[in-house]
């Protein structure tokens, strides 16, 4: 083996002495695989915030200025380096909470051992059809009594720093659980409760209210806290109003007033069959998949 390996050392000293080869040393090798995890840790962290959307719209930015830089854009450059130092300091106040919420858990130590430790509770599962019909039977058992309810459904963007104004429940989500949490006078009735698959996971959360003044003064604060969150997240909200008992959804900053049972169990299934946790892959076999299905059951 030791001969093997000199004869391979004297071959490239004699044929390949013109590449230039930098000696690599176990120092080098830690290094790199520290750099490594630190900015794999920063991305899933960045991924797990609502910090992925500003992320992305990022993205967007620099994709532009690189197409700017392949066609010589002088002007489009210019503007570009003149506003790059204001976009940092920009870029420090718009993520201000979540670098404040990263420091604090260094600061308990709880950064690296998050790192070095894998939560089951981070998966996030397409929630199932049986969940749908508990939801909208839960939904429309409170609207027949006016039971205000506040429904958040989870979706890509984990609302994990939400989860944590609330109670922790860690339930399967049935329609009995869900009238008992929101009955009037009852210790977790007030609030909003996150659904993550097929648990509701807290209750009793405090929501970010929206500040768009093209909502109808009509909507109370349970409206106005389920389109924030959906201006934040790509969550779907159910919202019950106390008031009359209606049904009405948010999402993505929208909100659809005046629900049937029908309408919403399209949108919650809509939102099931996004497929969590699947590739896109994945995601086009079970679409195609339904579709011939659709067609066989047509076709009989």
């Amino acid at each position: 083996m030791e001969r093997l390996l000199n004869g391979m050392l004297a071959f490239r000293d004699k044929y390949m002495f013109w590449l230039n080869i930098p000696s690599v040393t176990v120092i080098d090798i830690v290094e790199i695989i520290i750099i490594t995890f630190l900015m794999y840790s920063i991305l899933i962290w960045i991924k797990n915030t609502r910090a992925w959307v500003l992320f992305k719209g990022i993205l967007v930015i620099v994709v532009f200025v690189l197409i700017a830089a392949l066609f010589q854009m002088n002007t489009i450059l210019w503007l570009a380096g003149k506003l790059l130092n204001v976009g940092i300091i920009a870029l420090a106040v718009i993520f201000q909470p979540e670098l404040r919420k990263a420091l604090d858990q260094l600061g308990r130590k709880k950064f690296f051992l998050g790192m070095f430790s894998w939560d089951p509770n981070r998966v996030v599962h397409r929630f199932s059809e049986k969940t749908v019909n508990e939801l909208v039977k839960a939904t429309f058992e409170m609207a027949k009594v006016k039971t205000g309810a506040l429904i958040v459904i989870e979706k890509d963007i984990m609302l994990s720093e939400y989860e944590r104004t609330g109670i922790t429940l860690d339930s399967l989500v049935s329609s009995q659980l869900l009238i008992n949490i929101f009955e009037k006078n009852t210790p977790l009735h007030d609030g909003a409760i996150i659904v993550r698959g097929d648990r509701v996971v807290s209750a009793t959360c405090y929501l970010p209210l929206s500040d768009n003044m093209e909502l109808d003064k009509e909507l109370g604060t349970r409206h106005r806290a389920a389109v924030g969150i959906s201006e934040v997240s790509d969550s779907l909200t159910i919202i019950v109003s106390e008031e009359t008992g209606a049904v009405s959804s948010a999402l993505g900053g929208v909100i659809t007033r005046g629900l049937d049972g029908d309408e919403l169990k399209r949108q919650l299934m809509e939102l099931s069959d996004a497929g969590y946790g699947e590739s896109r892959w994945q995601k086009w076999r079970r679409r195609i998949g339904h579709a011939q299905t659709n067609v066989e059951s047509h076709n009989e």
